[in-house]
């Protein structure tokens, strides 16, 4: 399986491979909306980069400085690529809306600006769908960030297109600008998904309820004489991690050694459940103060 910086080194020369093109289709045809496109681009290539420095460093171990890894730098990294993305959309709202106030310029060389915007959406497309399939495949927010920016420059791309040919048909030359506000719209919705995705890992934001329920069939399946029952379970993301903490409850009379096994075994049982995931296990007696009977039942 390719690494999760061999598909972040991908992404970087695609993009700054179409930059190029798009600068200079830009600058023959006089194109706000191929322009649009190139900012975009360059703002793609920027969270790119980001996205690879944070995954070579959230691989990194722990160490006496982040004793619980590295994992957390690639949800500040995918935040920084949302940020990235709001700012490139308002530079292109700007100067799309000066173009329309001041009068559409005069587009020349459309053919090439087309066949430039055709061949960026294919690559996107292309690179986007292979860094989906890693993302999903290394569980990595960074790498799924990049793929959602190269994604949405994609469809914007086709916006783009569409916007020239019509140019083309018509020879309304403001329909360049008013292509470059819709593509900038479609930009500023992406940036602000991504955000709030990273963010709410960024302040600890609880575990989905289907990824909870995996660790309470794990421990279901350990209940008997021994185990009796769970409570205060809870668990959160950092990167592709997942750090999980609950508490087993034994019965009186099982021994230190039995309980601390089983414990292990519920740990083992998760992991192989949820491969990422980092199990925290305290040991207590059935009657232990504080727990009450709801939590004993159903482990909430």
């Amino acid at each position: 399986m390719p690494s999760k910086s061999s598909a972040a080194r991908l992404s970087i020369v695609s993009n700054s491979a179409l930059i190029v093109l798009k600068i200079v289709a830009g600058a023959l045809t006089g194109s706000i909306a191929i322009i649009t496109e190139a900012v975009h681009s360059s703002i793609d290539l920027m969270a790119s980069i980001v996205a690879y420095l944070s995954v070579r460093k959230a691989d990194e171990p722990a160490d006496e400085s982040h004793m619980y890894g590295h994992a957390k730098i690639e949800n500040l990294a995918a935040a920084i690529e949302g940020i990235l993305i709001l700012v490139g959309a308002g530079i292109i709202i700007f100067e799309a809306v000066r173009r329309l106030a001041e009068g559409a310029e005069a587009l020349h060389s459309l053919g090439f600006g087309i066949a430039v915007v055709a061949i960026s959406t294919v690559v996107n497309l292309g690179v986007s769908g292979y860094l989906y399939g890693q993302a999903r495949a290394h569980d990595s927010p960074a790498l799924e960030g990049d793929a959602a920016h190269l994604r949405a420059d994609a469809l914007t791309s086709l916006a783009v297109l569409a916007g020239l040919v019509l140019v083309a048909i018509t020879g309304i030359e403001e329909l360049d600008a008013v292509t470059a506000l819709v593509v900038a719209g479609a930009i500023v919705y992406a940036g602000l998904t991504i955000l709030s995705r990273s963010s709410r890992v960024l302040v600890d934001e609880a575990l989905p309820e289907g990824e909870l329920d995996i660790v309470r069939r794990a421990v279901e399946d350990y209940r008997g004489d021994e185990l009796v029952s769970f409570h205060k379970l809870r668990g959160r993301r950092a990167g592709s991690a997942r750090y999980i903490d609950l508490h087993l409850q034994f019965a009186r009379g099982t021994t230190l050694e039995r309980a601390h096994a089983i414990a292990h075994e519920v740990q083992d049982t998760v992991r192989s459940r949820i491969h990422t995931a980092e199990l925290l296990v305290h040991i207590e007696p059935v009657d232990h103060p504080g727990s009450s009977s709801r939590e004993q039942v159903d482990g909430r």
